[in-house]
């Protein structure tokens, strides 16, 4: 797994050129969304996409979002049936509450959202802390100027391409120009930070996604609705990779 920002990092000072830093290429990483599983036999389903490169677990809880979903004793479950890493998306208030019981359960990395933070670099500063990954994420009406003073502090940002809290949304178009500009802002930068999408995101669209700057794609009735999970996650790499050249 790819180490945490800083390697490229380049400070602007008045009256110097900035440094020009060539565009990443990162690699595509799969993360099936078990919100989209069967629950009734998650250890199952969990298990049928070992090919996946992150299990993407959304916790939610009713306030912040308009549905509730799991806890800490789900992701130490999944924690237990699976040794991919697992991408733990709290659309919660209060993160900053929470953090240390979902990385005791087994997070490693942990999404929180930039509009339920208003600290959102000690947020940050704390899940770094507990050893694991930061991502921030971002709603679909959210500018990416939200985070552009953390963007040296964590892993990754996720965009929303659906207005969080349920899953099997229609993917939200402008999600794209944001993705392009959110790269472009990174590059400009010279951080190693991944931009992950999650949201309507299928096979039929994930080239669209990649093409734009995504590098790690969420998936949930897109994988899971499907009849045979790690022949569509192999062919949404594929696509995703296809579509970067």
């Amino acid at each position: 797994m790819r180490a945490s920002m800083g390697a490229r990092c380049g400070r602007r000072n008045a009256g110097v050129t900035p440094t020009r830093y060539p565009p990443l290429v990162l690699p595509i990483r799969i993360a099936p969304s078990i919100l989209s599983a069967d629950f009734g036999r998650l250890a199952a389903e969990v298990a049928a996409i070992a090919t996946a490169d992150y299990v993407h677990v959304d916790v939610m809880d009713g306030h912040f979002v308009p549905n509730l979903t799991i806890g800490p004793v789900v992701v130490e479950a999944v924690r237990r049936a699976t040794k991919l890493p697992l991408d733990v998306h709290l659309m919660i208030e209060d993160a900053e509450r929470w953090v240390a019981s979902y990385a005791k359960a087994g997070a490693d990395l942990i999404g929180v959202h930039a509009e339920a933070c208003p600290h959102l670099h000690r947020t940050v500063g704390q899940i770094r802390d507990l050893g694991k990954q930061a991502v921030v994420v971002l709603n679909p009406h959210t500018p990416i100027e939200a985070v552009e003073w953390v963007l040296r502090d964590v892993q990754m940002v996720l965009v929303m391409s659906v207005n969080p809290g349920f899953g099997g949304q229609a993917f939200i178009p402008s999600a794209l120009e944001k993705i392009t500009r959110l790269r472009r802002l990174i590059d400009e930068r010279g951080y190693t930070v991944e931009i992950e999408v999650d949201g309507g995101v299928k096979t039929e669209n994930v080239d669209l996604v990649a093409k734009a700057g995504a590098n790690v794609i969420v998936s949930g009735s897109g994988i899971f609705g499907t009849k045979d999970y790690a022949a569509t996650i192999a062919e949404m790499r594929r696509r995703a990779e296809a579509a970067r050249h």
